[in-house]
């Protein structure tokens, strides 16, 4: 897959998918993309001020159907259940899910449902929304969901005797949690969609150092972070290429993970790159799924079966 770039997105004509975090950054990134090839896109953002522009800028690239908003909030399940609720009122089928909204290290919050901001953003709500979808995505003939990961899984851990971080908090590690999360999800979504002979393909992307709104801050950390961001990181479209690719190309494999091919896979082009032992471990993966389905009261109903 040299030089791959969104011009060689096939085209999307006929085709319906929800961008989480449409407003900037990658979301948008892939929302302009898909939208520019034929695609009919919904952008699944928190806000709606910003969701607005979000919307005006990819009308104006769209080939195809006129682009719609939907409101959701990742980190409340409500919000979560109230948007799949609304995608389900306006579409009969739904071809791809890019699970791509995130929040980066950010300083110790709780949720509604009072879990940890981080892993309830990045992973429980992700995990909420494609179990309420997946009656829409079995309506289509090859579905897919692609799901956000990091090269900062590498740095994660699941902390199972302490999943919401009760006792102390670091937002670093957190992050990665939520990361390592991701990818644990996207593994066991595509096991359980090969024991149900379901056409679901799961896999997940990662940017790279990719220049987004997740860099941000205050003080020297958002100094460090845009001075980093100007010498050292991709274009935001260059970094939502790998996503943009697991959700089109037809060589994508179950359980896929693509990210840039360049050193140390900050910045480049898509390819195929590997994941920590921690994030290989189905056993875990097993286990996290389990705990998802308790914490967020979502189970997944598979065609012809559990």
């Amino acid at each position: 897959m040299p030089t791959w770039t969104a011009d060689d997105i096939p085209d999307q004509t006929g085709r319906t998918v929800l961008v989480t975090g449409a407003n900037s950054g990658l979301g948008l990134r892939s929302a302009e993309a898909l939208a520019k090839k034929g695609a009919r896109v919904l952008l699944a953002c928190r806000s709606a001020e910003r969701g607005t522009a979000a919307l005006d800028a990819v009308s104006k690239v769209a080939t195809g159907p006129n682009p719609e908003l939907v409101s959701l909030d990742l980190s409340d399940l409500d919000s979560v259940r109230a948007a799949a609720d609304d995608v389900r009122s306006r579409v009969e089928s739904l071809d791809v899910l890019m699970n791509n909204a995130g929040v980066m290290a950010v300083p110790l919050q709780r949720t509604k449902q009072g879990f940890e901001l981080q892993l309830a953003t990045n992973h429980l709500g992700h995990f909420a929304l494609t179990g309420l979808l997946l009656p829409l995505l079995h309506r289509s003939a090859a579905p897919r969901v692609v799901t956000t990961s990091s090269q900062a899984h590498r740095m994660g851990s699941m902390r199972w005797d302490d999943l919401q971080w009760e006792k102390g908090y670091e937002r670093w590690r957190a992050y990665g949690q939520s990361k390592l999360a991701n990818l644990l999800f996207s593994t066991k979504l595509a096991s359980k969609a090969s024991a149900a002979r379901s056409p679901l393909l799961a896999a997940a992307a990662h940017p790279g150092w990719a220049s987004t709104h997740l860099q941000s801050g205050a003080g020297i950390t958002k100094r460090l972070s845009a001075i980093g961001n100007r010498f050292f990181a991709q274009s935001d479209a260059m970094g939502a290429l790998p996503q943009l690719y697991a959700a089109t190309m037809d060589d994508v494999l179950p359980d896929d993970y693509l990210g840039p091919d360049g050193a140390f896979e900050r910045a480049g082009y898509p390819t195929r790159v590997g994941r920590t032992s921690a994030a290989c471990d189905r056993e875990a993966a097993s286990k996290l799924w389990s705990l998802s389905e308790k914490l967020t009261d979502v189970q997944y109903v598979w065609p012809g079966g559990d």
